[in-house]
């Protein structure tokens, strides 16, 4: 089996890489990096961007994963400054920013990097989701913004994460998949 370092501390990360990597007999092995995430409007090259800090402190190929929102009816808002924005904002202030659209709709972009030294290779996928009309479910502080977002069918993706689902599973695996045929052809 190919093990490959996946450089994460998030543990419903892992667990959404796994359930696609090992179908592809590709073996993570998670490690903890520490560095500062770049600010910049695409959130492709903020992703590509951790994949070469992580290989600059690992020294071994490498890949990493990200996530960005976008809402159409914010032109694009947040984008690549959803960490930061997700940090500032609770569920009832997302909920006041969507009050006076009519368009609902938000799209999340997973975006996956690899870097081994000289190759740099980003993948993503795209889904999207609606906004619900009151917080629904428990979220740790910094993640209020999953109670007002429903995916894949009416549920928040906090009420999801409490029934035990991976909230960004399914479709949105896709990324994963892009990464994985490409990983298993670039020998």
């Amino acid at each position: 089996m190919n093990k490959l370092l996946f450089a994460t501390g998030n543990s419903r990360k892992i667990q959404e890489a796994r359930q696609t990597l090992d179908v592809f007999g590709i073996e993570l092995e998670p490690v903890s990096v520490d560095s500062d995430e770049i600010q910049h409007s695409d959130p492709a090259e903020i992703t590509k961007a951790k994949a070469r800090a992580a290989y600059s402190q690992l020294g071994k190929p490498v890949v990493v994963s990200d996530t960005s929102w976008s809402i159409p009816a914010l032109g694009g808002f947040p984008g690549g400054y959803m960490k930061d924005i997700g940090a500032w904002l609770q569920a009832e202030d997302w909920l006041a920013l969507m009050s006076r659209h009519a368009d609902k709709t938000i799209y999340c972009h997973e975006h996956v990097a690899y870097y081994d030294g000289q190759v740099v290779r980003h993948f993503v996928s795209t889904y999207d989701g609606l906004f619900v009309d009151s917080p629904r479910g428990r979220v740790d502080d910094d993640e209020s913004f999953e109670q007002v977002v429903s995916l894949y069918g009416g549920q928040t993706m906090a009420e999801q994460l409490a029934d035990g689902a991976i909230a960004s599973a399914g479709e949105s695996l896709d990324h994963w998949k892009q990464f994985c045929k490409w990983y298993a052809t670039k020998d």
